[in-house]
């Protein structure tokens, strides 16, 4: 078959964003190999999901209703059994904690070439997959090899899906040994986990030219001027003027909100790849050269301890 397989990720009863962006990948996929498109849900209120995602591009939906949350065993028995009986030529997963955890062992179970963390892609009579390395400043083409692949898509390098669908929607009977080895008792936030920046709709982000924790005081009355969310790049964090919770980047969160507002950041590689995704990103920098001017959509050149002020007055 030429179909492709993508498999939807949710969290505390919401699809997670990166849901939707499989389903643009997948399409692209699908469109690539003449096949078509088919989402599996996996536990959770797989009716709702369903629903969520029947979006332009996808052609079958199928739901397993096994558990609350997220589980190893479950998601790679259900994986596993969804993948015998249609026979995709592509698995898409999301290179998330989630993803990362049964992807590996579906591709070993089902002995499926794998490729993760793919910011792009292409197929023709094959996958060639697009990753990055060295900190995101070089980027590599990798064939995955096999009639049957596996990927796993790095978040917000691909749109999410819009529209309505018609997809055909169907439950999925697939016997889970719940005795497989592992159980899940809760969900637990970890790391400071007071606010989830990757869920916020606004962000004002700070960077080394706040120069002091002293001077965060300043930005803290922007956010609470425009109802935003306050993060950081790395250097804040390792500040400890932030918590880890707060930082977006390489090694932070991914954060694709509808308004990225960056004060103080140079725009390094790091950072960039984690926000990338934003809207609309609006950049305040005293050097004309920063590279966040290069993929800002509206830059201050100017003190951000002169333009934050008159922000906050202009807010208030």
């Amino acid at each position: 078959m030429s179909d492709v397989l993508a498999v939807a990720e949710h969290r505390r009863g919401d699809l997670r964003d990166v849901s939707y962006e499989l389903v643009t990948a997948g399409r692209e996929l699908a469109d690539a190999t003449g096949g078509d498109l088919h989402v599996a849900v996996i536990s959770g209120d797989t009716e709702k999901f369903a629903d969520e995602l029947n979006r332009e591009g996808v052609d079958f939906i199928h739901t397993v209703s096994e558990g609350e949350e997220f589980n190893h065993d479950v998601y790679a028995q259900a994986v596993e059994a969804l993948h015998a009986e249609l026979d995709p030529e592509v698995l898409v997963m999301a290179n998330s904690v989630n993803g990362l955890d049964f992807a590996p062992a579906v591709a070993n179970r089902l002995d499926l070439s794998l490729a993760t963390d793919a910011v792009g892609f292409e197929y023709d009579d094959g996958l060639e997959v697009t990753r990055e390395m060295y900190g995101s400043k070089v980027e590599t083409t990798v064939e995955v090899g096999g009639d049957r692949t596996a990927v796993t898509i790095r978040g917000a390098e691909w749109p999410a899906a819009d529209g309505v669908g018609d997809a055909e929607v169907a439950e999925f009977d697939v016997d889970i040994d719940t005795d497989a080895g592992s159980t899940v008792t809760g969900f637990e936030e970890v790391g400071g986990g007071d606010v989830d920046i990757s869920e916020a709709d606004f962000i004002v982000s700070i960077g080394r030219g706040i120069e002091e924790e002293e001077n965060l005081d300043l930005i803290r009355d922007l956010v609470e001027a425009t109802d935003a969310t306050l993060s950081s790049s790395r250097p804040i964090v390792d500040n400890g003027w932030l918590p880890k919770n707060r930082q977006v980047g390489q090694s932070g969160k991914v954060v694709t909100p509808d308004v990225y507002l960056a004060i103080g950041i140079s725009g390094a590689v790091q950072h960039v790849a984690g926000m990338k995704g934003s809207d609309t990103i609006i950049a305040v920098n005293t050097d004309p050269n920063a590279p966040i001017f290069d993929i800002a959509d509206y830059g201050v050149v100017g003190d951000l301890f002169e333009v934050v002020p008159e922000l906050i007055e202009e807010f208030e």
